[in-house]
């Protein structure tokens, strides 16, 4: 991994769109499992000139949720903002929390400026009729003491969303003396922003100290929803021998809000 040697916010057809959509069809013809459709790349989705279209493609193909991972910095154009509208589930970044921070940690094209990314994101958030996931990367001395936890919180405030992950960089960065966080900083930053790390989704999955197998997945629906899939992994992991006894009673407890989207359910505790 390295820098990126051709910056550009220039949205192109890198690709055909009809060869995606025969490689996707090539996919399914195998009979491969999948839970969702991920589009992400080798670069920023929202740089495709046809994502939007992509998108109503891919949707007539499958029942399955539609993803976009992005790093959000087209959101301020209103025709990512309406591409975008088709997904089912965007994972937007938000690494910084102001101008400074913005060019340091994610160094983006010249024109590009925080102030407009923000409400780009901001205006997404409350358009957006599906799931909304932020992922947050964390870096060691650059937006992970408690001021920047704070400024990020405030930004975090202004934004509706679903779901936040907290990352920490995990891969080889482009440049030397990025670290990420000890795990007491992460873990702080679960505690002040109110989501979930991803190292330790990665690492050990989802983990409750709880003997019962309900009681075990009720201690984490507390603290961010589940969907079916993530409830069922979980469960096997801890060799869980009635899944479907499970689910029975997540269903019928009246603390529990069940929301179908896109053919899956996702758990949450009723407020």
């Amino acid at each position: 991994m390295g820098r990126t040697n051709n910056l550009t916010n220039r949205r192109q057809e890198f690709f055909p769109l009809q060869g995606i959509i025969d490689e996707f069809r090539h996919i399914q013809d195998q009979g491969i499992h999948y839970d969702v459709v991920t589009i992400v790349g080798e670069g920023e989705p929202t740089l495709y000139l046809k994502l939007g279209k992509l998108i109503r493609e891919l949707k007539k193909m499958t029942s399955k949720p539609i993803a976009v991972i992005t790093n959000g910095a087209l959101l301020s154009d209103p025709q990512v903002r309406e591409e975008l509208m088709a997904a089912d589930i965007v994972l937007p970044s938000l690494d910084a929390y102001d101008e400074k921070s913005y060019h340091i940690i994610n160094r983006p094209y010249g024109t590009l400026k925080f102030t407009e990314v923000i409400e780009g994101l901001q205006l997404f958030s409350k358009q957006f009729c599906g799931h909304l996931w932020i992922e947050i990367m964390l870096i060691r001395g650059m937006n992970d003491s408690p001021e920047n936890l704070l400024q990020l919180k405030r930004l975090l405030k202004t934004i509706r969303y679903d779901r936040l992950y907290i990352n920490a960089p995990v891969r080889p960065p482009a440049e030397d003396g990025i670290e990420e966080p000890d795990g007491e900083t992460i873990m702080y930053a679960v505690d002040v922003l109110g989501g979930i790390a991803i190292n330790m989704l990665v690492s050990e999955g989802f983990y409750s100290p709880d003997a019962e197998d309900y009681d075990a997945v009720i201690s984490i629906v507390k603290r961010h929803p589940m969907t079916q899939f993530e409830i069922s992994s979980f469960l096997s992991s801890r060799g869980c021998s009635d899944i479907d006894r499970i689910f029975e009673q997540l269903r019928s407890d009246p603390g529990v809000a069940v929301i179908l989207y896109k053919g899956y359910e996702t758990f949450r505790i009723r407020i």
